[in-house]
Protein backbone atom coordinates (compact mmCIF):
# COMPACT_ATOMS: atom_id res chain seq x y z
CA UNK A 1 0.00 0.00 0.00
CA UNK A 2 1.27 3.48 -0.85
CA UNK A 3 1.36 5.31 2.47
CA UNK A 4 2.65 8.64 1.18
CA UNK A 5 -0.16 10.64 -0.41
CA UNK A 6 -0.04 14.16 -1.80
CA UNK A 7 -3.52 15.68 -1.92
CA UNK A 8 -4.66 19.11 -3.03
CA UNK A 9 -8.34 18.80 -3.94
CA UNK A 10 -10.16 15.57 -3.20
CA UNK A 11 -13.84 14.67 -3.10
CA UNK A 12 -15.69 14.12 0.16
CA UNK A 13 -16.06 10.45 -0.72
CA UNK A 14 -12.33 10.03 -1.30
CA UNK A 15 -11.59 11.89 1.93
CA UNK A 16 -13.88 9.60 3.89
CA UNK A 17 -12.24 6.53 2.37
CA UNK A 18 -8.77 7.88 3.12
CA UNK A 19 -9.78 8.62 6.71
CA UNK A 20 -11.08 5.08 7.21
CA UNK A 21 -7.84 3.62 5.89
CA UNK A 22 -5.76 5.98 8.01
CA UNK A 23 -7.59 5.03 11.18
CA UNK A 24 -6.71 1.37 10.63
CA UNK A 25 -3.30 1.37 9.03
CA UNK A 26 -1.55 4.73 9.17
CA UNK A 27 -0.95 7.86 11.21
CA UNK A 28 -2.14 10.85 9.12
CA UNK A 29 0.26 13.81 9.25
CA UNK A 30 -0.79 17.09 7.63
CA UNK A 31 1.53 19.43 5.79
CA UNK A 32 0.82 22.79 4.16
CA UNK A 33 3.53 24.29 1.97
CA UNK A 34 3.97 26.76 -0.90
CA UNK A 35 4.53 24.28 -3.72
CA UNK A 36 3.55 26.77 -6.42
CA UNK A 37 3.68 30.55 -6.68
CA UNK A 38 6.48 33.02 -6.12
CA UNK A 39 8.03 31.32 -3.07
CA UNK A 40 7.66 27.77 -4.42
CA UNK A 41 11.40 27.15 -4.22
CA UNK A 42 11.26 27.45 -0.41
CA UNK A 43 8.15 25.32 -0.01
CA UNK A 44 9.27 22.62 -2.43
CA UNK A 45 12.60 22.20 -0.63
CA UNK A 46 10.87 22.01 2.76
CA UNK A 47 8.30 19.52 1.43
CA UNK A 48 10.96 17.30 -0.13
CA UNK A 49 12.85 17.22 3.16
CA UNK A 50 9.66 16.31 5.01
CA UNK A 51 8.78 13.64 2.45
CA UNK A 52 12.26 12.10 2.71
CA UNK A 53 11.97 11.96 6.50
CA UNK A 54 8.56 10.27 6.33
CA UNK A 55 9.80 7.74 3.79
CA UNK A 56 12.86 7.00 5.93
CA UNK A 57 10.78 6.55 9.08
CA UNK A 58 8.36 4.25 7.29
CA UNK A 59 11.21 2.18 5.84
CA UNK A 60 12.39 1.65 9.41
CA UNK A 61 9.00 0.35 10.53
CA UNK A 62 7.04 3.53 11.13
CA UNK A 63 5.94 4.79 14.54
CA UNK A 64 3.99 2.83 17.17
CA UNK A 65 3.72 -0.01 14.66
CA UNK A 66 2.03 2.17 12.01
CA UNK A 67 3.25 3.94 8.90
CA UNK A 68 3.07 7.72 8.63
CA UNK A 69 0.79 9.07 5.89
CA UNK A 70 1.83 12.51 4.68
CA UNK A 71 -1.10 14.55 3.35
CA UNK A 72 0.11 17.75 1.72
CA UNK A 73 -1.82 20.88 0.75
CA UNK A 74 -0.43 23.61 -1.50
CA UNK A 75 -0.77 27.19 -0.20
CA UNK A 76 0.20 28.50 -3.67
CA UNK A 77 2.23 31.28 -1.96
CA UNK A 78 -1.08 33.18 -1.60
CA UNK A 79 -2.48 35.03 1.42
CA UNK A 80 -5.52 33.27 2.85
CA UNK A 81 -4.75 29.83 1.39
CA UNK A 82 -3.01 28.59 4.55
CA UNK A 83 -6.23 28.82 6.54
CA UNK A 84 -8.12 26.88 3.88
CA UNK A 85 -5.42 24.22 3.78
CA UNK A 86 -5.25 23.55 7.51
CA UNK A 87 -9.04 23.55 7.92
CA UNK A 88 -9.22 20.86 5.25
CA UNK A 89 -6.44 18.84 6.88
CA UNK A 90 -8.13 19.01 10.28
CA UNK A 91 -11.79 18.59 9.29
CA UNK A 92 -11.52 16.19 6.35
CA UNK A 93 -8.30 14.30 6.97
CA UNK A 94 -8.36 14.22 10.78
CA UNK A 95 -4.60 14.63 10.95
CA UNK A 96 -2.90 14.15 14.32
CA UNK A 97 -0.48 17.07 13.75
CA UNK A 98 0.46 19.61 11.10
CA UNK A 99 3.85 20.55 9.66
CA UNK A 100 4.29 23.97 8.02
CA UNK A 101 4.69 26.64 6.79
CA UNK A 102 8.03 28.19 5.85
CA UNK A 103 6.73 31.77 5.47
CA UNK A 104 5.91 33.48 8.77
CA UNK A 105 2.91 35.36 7.37
CA UNK A 106 1.28 32.10 6.27
CA UNK A 107 2.11 30.34 9.54
CA UNK A 108 0.43 33.24 11.33
CA UNK A 109 -2.72 32.56 9.30
CA UNK A 110 -2.78 28.87 10.16
CA UNK A 111 -1.57 28.88 13.76
CA UNK A 112 -4.79 30.25 15.35
CA UNK A 113 -6.80 27.56 13.56
CA UNK A 114 -4.53 24.77 14.81
CA UNK A 115 -4.52 26.27 18.30
CA UNK A 116 -8.33 26.48 18.43
CA UNK A 117 -8.60 22.85 17.28
CA UNK A 118 -5.82 21.78 19.67
CA UNK A 119 -3.85 20.20 16.84
CA UNK A 120 -0.05 20.44 17.34
CA UNK A 121 1.64 22.46 14.59
CA UNK A 122 5.40 22.51 13.96
CA UNK A 123 6.77 25.14 11.58
CA UNK A 124 9.99 24.15 9.82
CA UNK A 125 11.21 27.66 9.03
CA UNK A 126 8.92 30.51 10.18
CA UNK A 127 11.16 32.77 12.26
CA UNK A 128 8.78 35.56 13.32
CA UNK A 129 8.36 35.30 17.13
CA UNK A 130 4.60 35.88 16.90
CA UNK A 131 4.10 32.43 15.34
CA UNK A 132 4.62 30.44 18.55
CA UNK A 133 3.11 33.22 20.66
CA UNK A 134 -0.23 32.14 19.15
CA UNK A 135 -0.61 29.39 21.73
CA UNK A 136 0.70 26.31 23.45
CA UNK A 137 0.05 23.93 20.51
CA UNK A 138 2.34 25.87 18.15
CA UNK A 139 6.05 24.99 17.79
CA UNK A 140 9.00 25.51 15.45
CA UNK A 141 12.35 23.80 14.77
CA UNK A 142 14.16 26.92 13.50
CA UNK A 143 15.74 29.84 15.33
CA UNK A 144 13.75 33.08 15.60
CA UNK A 145 14.26 36.63 14.36
CA UNK A 146 15.21 38.08 17.78
CA UNK A 147 18.22 35.73 17.49
CA UNK A 148 18.81 35.98 13.73
CA UNK A 149 18.68 39.80 13.67
CA UNK A 150 21.48 40.28 16.25
CA UNK A 151 23.52 37.51 14.56
CA UNK A 152 23.46 39.43 11.28
CA UNK A 153 24.13 42.74 13.05
CA UNK A 154 27.20 41.27 14.73
CA UNK A 155 28.30 39.82 11.39
CA UNK A 156 27.96 43.23 9.72
CA UNK A 157 29.87 45.00 12.49
CA UNK A 158 32.63 42.45 13.09
CA UNK A 159 33.24 40.73 9.76
CA UNK A 160 32.09 43.32 7.23
CA UNK A 161 33.36 46.22 9.40
CA UNK A 162 30.20 48.08 8.46
CA UNK A 163 29.27 51.22 10.39
CA UNK A 164 26.73 52.83 8.01
CA UNK A 165 24.17 50.28 6.88
CA UNK A 166 20.99 50.63 4.81
CA UNK A 167 18.05 48.33 5.67
CA UNK A 168 15.97 47.60 2.56
CA UNK A 169 12.92 45.64 3.74
CA UNK A 170 9.45 44.60 2.60
CA UNK A 171 6.58 46.46 4.25
CA UNK A 172 4.14 43.65 3.38
CA UNK A 173 5.99 40.67 4.91
CA UNK A 174 5.78 39.86 8.64
CA UNK A 175 9.10 38.06 8.30
CA UNK A 176 10.86 41.04 6.73
CA UNK A 177 9.39 43.62 9.11
CA UNK A 178 10.34 41.59 12.18
CA UNK A 179 13.86 40.73 11.06
CA UNK A 180 14.57 44.36 10.10
CA UNK A 181 13.43 45.49 13.54
CA UNK A 182 15.70 43.13 15.47
CA UNK A 183 18.67 43.75 13.20
CA UNK A 184 18.33 47.53 13.53
CA UNK A 185 18.21 47.49 17.33
CA UNK A 186 21.29 45.27 17.61
CA UNK A 187 23.26 47.15 14.95
CA UNK A 188 22.69 50.52 16.64
CA UNK A 189 23.46 49.04 20.07
CA UNK A 190 26.76 47.78 18.63
CA UNK A 191 27.78 51.26 17.53
CA UNK A 192 26.49 51.25 13.96
CA UNK A 193 24.28 53.79 12.19
CA UNK A 194 21.29 53.06 9.95
CA UNK A 195 21.55 55.67 7.18
CA UNK A 196 18.55 54.63 5.05
CA UNK A 197 15.43 52.48 5.47
CA UNK A 198 13.60 52.30 2.12
CA UNK A 199 10.69 49.88 1.70
CA UNK A 200 9.21 47.77 -1.06
CA UNK A 201 6.13 45.56 -1.41
CA UNK A 202 6.05 41.83 -2.12
CA UNK A 203 6.08 41.27 -5.87
CA UNK A 204 7.83 44.53 -6.78
CA UNK A 205 10.32 44.30 -9.66
CA UNK A 206 11.89 47.76 -9.92
CA UNK A 207 14.07 48.88 -6.99
CA UNK A 208 16.18 51.51 -8.73
CA UNK A 209 14.65 54.52 -6.93
CA UNK A 210 15.27 53.04 -3.47
CA UNK A 211 18.76 51.88 -4.39
CA UNK A 212 19.62 55.33 -5.71
CA UNK A 213 18.59 56.79 -2.34
CA UNK A 214 20.72 54.20 -0.56
CA UNK A 215 23.73 55.15 -2.68
CA UNK A 216 23.17 58.84 -1.91
CA UNK A 217 23.00 58.08 1.83
CA UNK A 218 26.54 56.67 1.76
CA UNK A 219 25.76 53.20 3.07
CA UNK A 220 28.76 50.89 3.37
CA UNK A 221 26.56 47.75 3.37
CA UNK A 222 22.95 46.83 2.56
CA UNK A 223 20.83 44.45 4.65
CA UNK A 224 17.80 43.16 2.74
CA UNK A 225 15.67 40.93 5.01
CA UNK A 226 13.14 39.67 2.49
CA UNK A 227 12.61 36.64 0.26
CA UNK A 228 14.96 35.34 -2.40
CA UNK A 229 12.98 36.51 -5.45
CA UNK A 230 13.09 40.21 -4.55
CA UNK A 231 16.55 39.78 -2.99
CA UNK A 232 18.08 38.56 -6.26
CA UNK A 233 16.63 41.50 -8.19
CA UNK A 234 17.77 43.98 -5.53
CA UNK A 235 21.36 42.76 -5.78
CA UNK A 236 21.33 42.75 -9.60
CA UNK A 237 19.95 46.26 -9.81
CA UNK A 238 22.37 47.50 -7.12
CA UNK A 239 25.33 46.22 -9.13
CA UNK A 240 23.90 47.72 -12.33
CA UNK A 241 23.82 51.09 -10.55
CA UNK A 242 27.47 50.73 -9.64
CA UNK A 243 26.81 49.96 -5.95
CA UNK A 244 29.65 47.68 -4.89
CA UNK A 245 29.15 47.51 -1.11
CA UNK A 246 28.33 44.12 0.50
CA UNK A 247 24.69 43.06 0.35
CA UNK A 248 23.36 40.45 2.77
CA UNK A 249 20.04 38.87 3.69
CA UNK A 250 18.26 36.52 6.05
CA UNK A 251 17.55 32.81 5.91
CA UNK A 252 14.79 33.23 3.31
CA UNK A 253 17.44 34.06 0.74
CA UNK A 254 18.61 30.46 0.76
CA UNK A 255 17.08 29.03 -2.39
CA UNK A 256 18.64 27.93 -5.65
CA UNK A 257 16.43 30.50 -7.37
CA UNK A 258 18.42 33.28 -5.63
CA UNK A 259 21.51 32.15 -7.55
CA UNK A 260 19.61 31.45 -10.77
CA UNK A 261 17.85 34.84 -10.74
CA UNK A 262 20.82 36.82 -9.47
CA UNK A 263 23.38 35.37 -11.87
CA UNK A 264 26.94 36.70 -11.60
CA UNK A 265 25.72 39.73 -9.62
CA UNK A 266 24.79 37.58 -6.61
CA UNK A 267 28.36 36.29 -6.21
CA UNK A 268 29.74 37.40 -2.85
CA UNK A 269 26.35 37.97 -1.20
CA UNK A 270 25.96 36.71 2.38
CA UNK A 271 22.98 35.27 4.21
CA UNK A 272 21.98 33.63 7.47
CA UNK A 273 21.21 29.91 7.36
CA UNK A 274 20.23 26.99 9.57
CA UNK A 275 22.88 24.53 8.41
CA UNK A 276 25.64 24.08 5.87
CA UNK A 277 25.64 21.37 3.23
CA UNK A 278 29.43 21.32 3.72
CA UNK A 279 29.15 20.29 7.39
CA UNK A 280 31.35 17.16 7.80
CA UNK A 281 29.24 15.62 10.59
CA UNK A 282 27.98 12.08 9.84
CA UNK A 283 24.38 13.23 10.45
CA UNK A 284 24.60 15.87 7.72
CA UNK A 285 26.55 13.71 5.28
CA UNK A 286 23.96 10.92 5.60
CA UNK A 287 21.10 13.37 5.02
CA UNK A 288 22.75 15.01 2.01
CA UNK A 289 23.48 11.64 0.38
CA UNK A 290 19.92 10.43 0.95
CA UNK A 291 18.40 13.66 -0.36
CA UNK A 292 20.55 13.74 -3.49
CA UNK A 293 19.75 10.08 -4.14
CA UNK A 294 16.01 10.61 -3.71
CA UNK A 295 15.70 13.84 -5.71
CA UNK A 296 17.95 13.33 -8.70
CA UNK A 297 21.13 14.87 -7.36
CA UNK A 298 19.50 18.06 -6.04
CA UNK A 299 21.52 19.63 -3.23
CA UNK A 300 19.43 20.13 -0.06
CA UNK A 301 19.27 23.70 1.20
CA UNK A 302 18.36 24.73 4.74
CA UNK A 303 14.62 24.56 4.04
CA UNK A 304 15.01 20.92 3.05
CA UNK A 305 16.93 20.21 6.25
CA UNK A 306 14.32 22.02 8.37
CA UNK A 307 11.46 20.12 6.72
CA UNK A 308 13.32 16.89 7.43
CA UNK A 309 13.94 17.85 11.06
CA UNK A 310 10.33 18.90 11.66
CA UNK A 311 9.10 15.44 10.70
CA UNK A 312 11.79 13.74 12.83
CA UNK A 313 10.90 15.85 15.88
CA UNK A 314 7.21 14.99 15.44
CA UNK A 315 7.89 11.26 15.02
CA UNK A 316 10.12 11.27 18.10
CA UNK A 317 7.37 12.97 20.10
CA UNK A 318 4.78 10.40 18.97
CA UNK A 319 7.10 7.59 20.09
CA UNK A 320 7.72 9.17 23.49
CA UNK A 321 4.03 9.99 24.00
CA UNK A 322 3.07 6.43 23.05
CA UNK A 323 -0.10 7.85 21.52
CA UNK A 324 -1.38 10.32 18.93
CA UNK A 325 -3.83 11.89 21.40
CA UNK A 326 -3.45 15.62 20.87
CA UNK A 327 -2.72 16.85 24.41
CA UNK A 328 -0.22 14.07 25.10
CA UNK A 329 1.48 14.68 21.77
CA UNK A 330 1.64 18.41 22.48
CA UNK A 331 3.31 17.71 25.83
CA UNK A 332 5.83 15.37 24.20
CA UNK A 333 6.83 17.95 21.56
CA UNK A 334 7.22 20.57 24.30
CA UNK A 335 9.55 18.27 26.24
CA UNK A 336 11.97 17.77 23.29
CA UNK A 337 15.49 18.18 24.64
CA UNK A 338 18.87 17.93 22.88
CA UNK A 339 17.36 16.11 19.89
CA UNK A 340 20.05 15.10 17.38
CA UNK A 341 18.84 16.71 14.14
CA UNK A 342 20.42 17.63 10.81
CA UNK A 343 20.40 21.34 11.68
CA UNK A 344 22.01 20.72 15.07
CA UNK A 345 20.79 19.60 18.46
CA UNK A 346 17.29 20.92 19.03
CA UNK A 347 15.82 21.82 22.40
CA UNK A 348 12.29 23.22 22.51
CA UNK A 349 12.29 26.01 25.08
CA UNK A 350 9.49 27.37 27.25
CA UNK A 351 8.28 29.58 24.39
CA UNK A 352 8.09 26.53 22.07
CA UNK A 353 10.99 27.82 19.99
CA UNK A 354 14.11 25.86 19.04
CA UNK A 355 17.33 26.77 20.78
CA UNK A 356 20.13 26.10 18.30
CA UNK A 357 22.99 27.62 16.30
CA UNK A 358 22.93 29.80 13.18
CA UNK A 359 25.24 29.57 10.18
CA UNK A 360 26.52 32.32 7.88
CA UNK A 361 26.97 31.30 4.24
CA UNK A 362 28.16 33.15 1.14
CA UNK A 363 27.39 32.69 -2.54
CA UNK A 364 30.69 31.64 -4.11
CA UNK A 365 31.21 29.88 -7.45
CA UNK A 366 27.46 29.56 -7.91
CA UNK A 367 26.70 27.77 -4.63
CA UNK A 368 26.14 28.48 -0.94
CA UNK A 369 29.40 28.01 0.96
CA UNK A 370 30.02 27.98 4.70
CA UNK A 371 31.55 31.08 6.33
CA UNK A 372 31.04 30.68 10.09
CA UNK A 373 28.61 29.36 12.71
CA UNK A 374 27.14 31.25 15.64
CA UNK A 375 25.69 29.64 18.76
CA UNK A 376 22.92 31.24 20.84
Amino acid sequence: MNTIRISRTISALAAAAALAASAQDTIPIGEYACLTGKEASLGTSSHQGTLLAVETINAQGGVLGRKLELITEDTQSKPGESGTCVRKLIAREHVVAILGEVASSRSLEAAPICQAARIPMISPGSTNPKVTETGNYIFRVCFIDPFQGPVMAKFALDRLKSRRVAIFSSSTSAYSVGLAKYFKAAFIAGGGQVVAEPKYAEGDKDFNAQLTAIRAAGADAIFSPGYYNEGALIVKQARNLGITVPVFGGDSWEAQDLIDLGGPAIEGAYLCSHYSVDDPSPRVRQFVAAYEGRFGGAVPDSNASLGYDSALVLADAIRRAGTTEHAALRDAIASTRDFDAVTGRITINEKRDASKKAVIVQVRDGRFQFVESVSP
